[in-house]
């Protein structure tokens, strides 16, 4: 465990739930990943993310799959991709990411609390 933050640090980090829209492959990461475009309503809007999660998804698999993400991280260059958000998922015991999802679907840009 890491140590503890406030609950004002906490608010800080804007998580929210999107659709996944686009789905790529990204021959140029240096490990396995899709380039997404993820749907977060009309307030945020279409944002784009590269995730390391082929191991247990395919294209079809995650068109249409409701996805947590961090938004508001500053862009980040992955190699020749700018993502722009940070795909949430945790690791199964061989470290192949398993996403984050709402067991019911909920409006896109909903936020974590």
């Amino acid at each position: 465990m890491s140590g503890q933050i406030t609950f004002d640090e906490f608010e800080k980090v804007d998580i929210r739930i999107g659709t996944i829209i686009g789905v790529e492959p990204f021959p140029e990461a240096r490990k396995p990943a899709f380039k997404l475009k993820i749907d977060f309503g009309p307030a945020i809007g279409i944002k784009k993310s590269s995730a390391q999660i082929t191991k247990h998804y395919t294209i079809e698999q995650l068109l249409g799959r409701q996805v947590a993400a961090v938004v508001n991280f500053p862009p980040r260059q992955i190699g020749p991709f700018m993502s722009e958000v940070l795909t949430l998922g945790f690791p199964d015991d061989a470290g192949g990411v398993v996403l984050i999802a709402p067991s019911i679907a909920v409006p896109n840009g909903g936020k974590l609390f």
